[in-house]
Order: structure tokens, then C-alpha cells, then sequence
């Protein structure tokens, strides 16, 4: 019972520092010239599950280094660091598959990276997911299994936790709601929804008409989301045939020269 606990609270954690990694990120990413906050994922609330289960399965490997045989130190840890990349990278992909092939939603955007796949996995972020195992293996994991194994045995923590999960399964309720609405409209259009773009595209839209901002309810629901789903499909094909306009424009003058 101890070790379901303690993974509970793992992904607990996973999800709240994930969403504040990512809330950073966002802020400064290239992509967001005007430096706006974003909140992150398709909850509703301040977490990501994907790093929840990424934070789960770094401890579980942390724990099979004992098992990877060789005499070598600094291949061992080389050994442990890839393993945990390439499990960050397959839950990444699991995760950016079943949305975008089952929800027609793309919760993240690598196309602009080298050698991407469907821009949901690339080289450049599986290094960075075996340096944040490299950070956690040397700087959280050594000083946490004392602190889980007490939290674990406090009848408290189990409260904490449950409350935990009850407030975040209201908010998976809804949110899938809305990302059932969301698919039906990417189906009905033939498209897949950059949902990061698409919160950018309700933030701009707020401010053209001067409106206040909600950063945990920016979508709405109802008529409200729908109005938002049509301005950025809209959108998105003005984008498309101006893309268009252009190529043509460059094969014109390619043939002229």
C-alpha cells in the first residue's frame, strides 16, 4: 500500500512542477513574441499529467540501476539517463499520439525542430528529458525515499491525496467535455487544433474587444467556445491560402529567372 501511495504522490507532484516548468517556458518561448502567460496542457487546473507519470517512472528507473551490470561507473549512470530518455520520449509520444489521432488536438508543437516526429517527439527534447533525469537522479531522488516512506505511513498525507485526486478528476470531467466539443469541430473542418496557438489565438481575441482574460477558463464552454473554434479556423485558412499565395508567387518568379 505504501508504494501506491508514494507513486500517487509522485504524480501528484509531477503534475503541479511540470505545469509551473512549463507555465515558465511558455512565457519565454520564441513563438510568444508578445510574452504572455499561457496555462499550459488541456486541464483546466495547475497540472500536466504527462509529467506526473514522467516524475512516477524516473523513480521506478532510478531503482534499477542496481541492475544494470557493468563495472563502469560513468557508463552505468550513461546507461540509467538513457533509459530514462527514451521512456520520457515514449510517453511523450504515447501521449501526442492519442491526441492527435483521437481528439484531432495537438497539445505541443515541435515541427520547427530537426528531425521531428509529427511534431510530437525530436532529438532536441529527449536530450533535455535525459538531463532533467541527470537533475532528479543526483539532486531530488537520494534525499526524497526517507520523506515518502514517513509521508506514506501518515494516515494525513493519505487525505491530502485523495483530495488531491477528487479535485482532479472534476477537472478531467470537464476538460475531456471540452475536448470532445473541440474534437467534433476539428472532424467537422478536416484539421487538428494546436490547442497552445489556439489559447493564444482566445487571449488576442480578449483583447481586441477588451475583455478580461480568464488563464484557468480561457476556453468558455458552449456558444462561447464555438465562437472561438470558428475565428481560429478562420483564421488558420486565411494563414493556409496566404502560404499558398506565396508559393505560388516563388515558383512564378523561379520560372521567370
Amino acid at each position: 500500500m505504501s508504494n501506491i501511495l508514494i507513486l500517487a504522490f509522485l504524480f501528484f507532484a509531477g503534475c503541479l512542477i511540470g505545469w509551473g516548468i512549463e507555465v515558465i517556458f511558455r512565457r519565454f518561448e520564441p513563438n510568444n513574441k508578445a510574452r504572455k502567460w499561457i496555462n499550459p496542457g488541456f486541464l483546466i487546473g495547475p497540472y500536466l499529467p504527462l509529467y506526473g507519470f514522467g516524475l512516477c517512472s524516473l523513480y521506478l528507473l532510478a531503482g534499477l540501476e542496481k541492475f544494470i551490470h557493468t563495472d563502469n561507473t560513468a557508463l552505468q549512470k550513461f546507461i540509467l539517463f538513457l533509459l530514462m530518455a527514451i521512456a520520457m520520449t515514449v510517453i511523450e509520444l504515447i501521449a501526442g499520439e492519442i491526441f492527435i489521432v483521437k481528439m484531432h488536438v495537438k497539445l505541443w508543437d515541435y515541427t520547427g525542430n530537426k528531425f521531428n516526429y509529427k511534431g510530437i517527439i525530436c532529438p532536441l527534447y529527449s536530450l533535455i528529458w535525459a538531463a532533467l533525469g541527470a537533475v532528479y537522479y543526483f539532486f531530488i531522488h537520494p534525499y526524497i525515499l526517507d520523506a515518502l516512506n514517513w509521508l506514506a505511513n501518515n494516515l494525513a498525507f493519505s487525505f491530502f491525496i485523495g483530495f488531491f485526486y477528487g479535485v482532479f478528476a472534476i477537472d478531467l470531467f470537464y476538460s475531456l467535455k471540452l475536448a470532445e466539443k473541440i474534437k467534433t469541430f476539428a472532424e467537422e473542418n478536416d484539421m487538428v487544433i494546436r490547442y497552445e496557438e489556439f489559447k493564444r489565438h482566445i487571449r488576442e481575441s480578449s483583447e481586441e474587444r477588451k475583455e478580461k482574460y480568464r488563464f484557468m477558463l480561457s476556453m468558455g464552454s458552449g456558444a462561447r467556445l464555438g465562437e472561438h473554434l470558428k475565428k481560429y479556423r478562420d483564421k488558420q485558412r486565411e494563414e493556409q491560402r496566404g502560404h499558398r499565395l506565396n508559393d505560388f508567387i516563388s515558383k512564378i518568379k523561379k520560372s521567370d529567372t
